[in-house]
């Protein structure tokens, strides 16, 4: 019979086909976050350029968007790749392939991903829209920074971005430890606003 549990390092066993809130540590989703690798690893600089950074960048992105967004929604917007801490990131193309199980799965993390922080298992269509520009403005920036895109070929691929929203944001490449803590810090200060 095969494994669809995986061990996490806080020592829960997170059941990949039904997971349950009560198993998720955001411990864990920062230290794996920290770890994936945006862009397949395929950026310039020393350091991968993590989830866990990219997910710091877009809540930051989407809270400038939305300026009076109560706390729980700029949660979200943290948390909005978080199934990635087990599922890993797949490029666009890749999730294209896989098909729809993989949404599906995606659709499962992160409702009990919501449930643990309190907030509702689907994000509600309008903010799910917010979080989806932003995140769409951080992909802009992450391939004309470090991913080797001209402007012109992000802009094809992820749209002309608003560049005030942008103003005094840049990437971040950094040990992942610093990633991991500082989402994890977020996370709490998010949740204190709740």
């Amino acid at each position: 019979m095969s494994r669809a549990w995986q061990r996490m390092l806080s020592g829960r066993r997170l059941d990949l086909l039904d997971p349950t809130p009560v198993d998720i540590e955001i411990e864990d989703i920062a230290h794996g976050l920290a770890f994936v690798a945006r862009w397949n690893g395929q950026t310039k600089g020393d350091f991968a350029y993590s989830v866990a950074e990219h997910s710091l960048l877009v809540e930051e992105i989407f809270t400038r968007m939305n300026p009076s967004a109560p706390a729980k929604w700029c949660l979200a917007a943290l948390l909005h790749d978080a199934p990635e801490y087990v599922i890993g990131d797949m490029i666009s193309p890749v999730k294209s392939a896989v098909g729809p199980e993989y949404e599906e799965l995606d659709k499962r993390l992160t409702a009990a991903i919501h449930i643990r922080f309190g907030l509702p298992a689907v994000t509600p269509v309008q903010i799910k829209r917010q979080i989806k520009k932003a995140d769409t403005i951080s992909a802009w920036m992450e391939a004309t920074e470090i991913a080797g895109f001209s402007e012109a070929e992000a802009n094809k691929f992820f749209g002309k971005p608003d560049r005030t929203l942008m103003k005094g944001l840049s990437i971040r490449l950094r040990p992942p430890v610093e990633a991991r803590n500082d989402y994890t810090a977020r996370h709490e200060a998010l949740l204190a606003e709740i």
